[in-house]
């Protein structure tokens, strides 16, 4: 199973290690194209401030973020999954995981990052502030960077099982699943359900949809759950008492799409 998660806008402090080692990361085949989004966003944060935060949408407020991609290189870096904070990541709570299900973890979850490409949770990044909308002066827009060196690597790293997406749109543009992949991959979108003067109405919320993203895949981590395609994963969320709608592709080369729907939000 590899379940492809987005970053956090929010970041947790760079630690206070080693550096960065490019050559550590998870898929190798990316470190070109990784090696070419590091260069140009620390020229452009050491060379510029504003013209960095203009490129980077920062408010006045985050005009720190920029000193902090100036020194990517030099940054201590911490496992990804400690970088990475936010609702997800806080409903998914790596730390409090045992050790068995830390080893899943470190095998199936991949972060997509403007900067990085993806990543593993294992993987020891800085903190940084590169979104995978941003439009580099010299690369381009990311989300169509990374389509071609995405494309190259992640098909294998899929192997034969379950792909689980649950990327927000922005992330997801930067590799979308063909083929045979795309049939074995399930998208989840959470939706809120209530009773308005009798009659249900279902919405997405924003908080919510993250949150429960991040109890289903720790829900599945701490069950040992491995689930080998969409239907078996169908199964085992409803065996883990979610409620789940599922969307059948109707011809080859397309993936499921499970709604995930909640009445109780926190």
């Amino acid at each position: 199973m590899l379940v492809l998660l987005p970053p956090s806008e929010g970041k947790a402090p760079s630690g206070r290690g080693a550096p960065l080692k490019p050559e550590s990361l998870s898929l190798p085949g990316l470190a070109g194209a990784r090696a070419a989004v590091l260069d140009e966003l620390v020229e452009l944060c050491a060379a510029d401030e504003d013209k960095a935060r203009e490129v980077l949408g920062l408010s006045e407020g985050l005009r720190g973020e920029v000193a902090k991609n100036a020194g990517l290189r030099t940054a201590g870096a911490r496992p990804a999954g400690e970088i990475y904070t936010g609702v997800l990541y806080d409903a998914l709570d790596l730390a409090s995981l045992d050790a068995a299900a830390r080893r899943r973890a470190a095998r199936s979850l991949l972060v997509f990052s403007g900067l990085w490409g993806a990543v593993g949770v294992t993987d020891r990044i800085p903190s940084y502030r590169c979104s995978m909308g941003v439009k580099l002066p010299g690369l381009g827009a990311l989300g169509a960077y990374w389509r071609g060196p995405m494309a190259s690597v992640l098909p294998a790293a899929a192997g034969g099982g379950l792909v689980l997406d649950l990327r927000s749109s922005a992330y997801a543009a930067a590799w979308r699943p063909k083929g045979e992949v795309a049939e074995r991959t399930a998208t989840v979108r959470v939706l809120h359900a209530q009773v308005v003067d009798g009659v249900e109405r279902r919405s997405v919320v924003s908080h919510f949809n993250k949150a429960t993203k991040g109890r289903i895949v720790r829900s599945l981590l701490t069950a040992g759950v491995v689930p080998g395609g969409p239907a078996e994963l169908v199964s085992a969320l409803r065996d883990l008492g979610y409620v789940v709608e599922a969307e059948v592709p109707s011809r080859a080369g397309r993936g499921w799409a499970l709604d995930v729907v909640v009445r109780e939000v926190h």
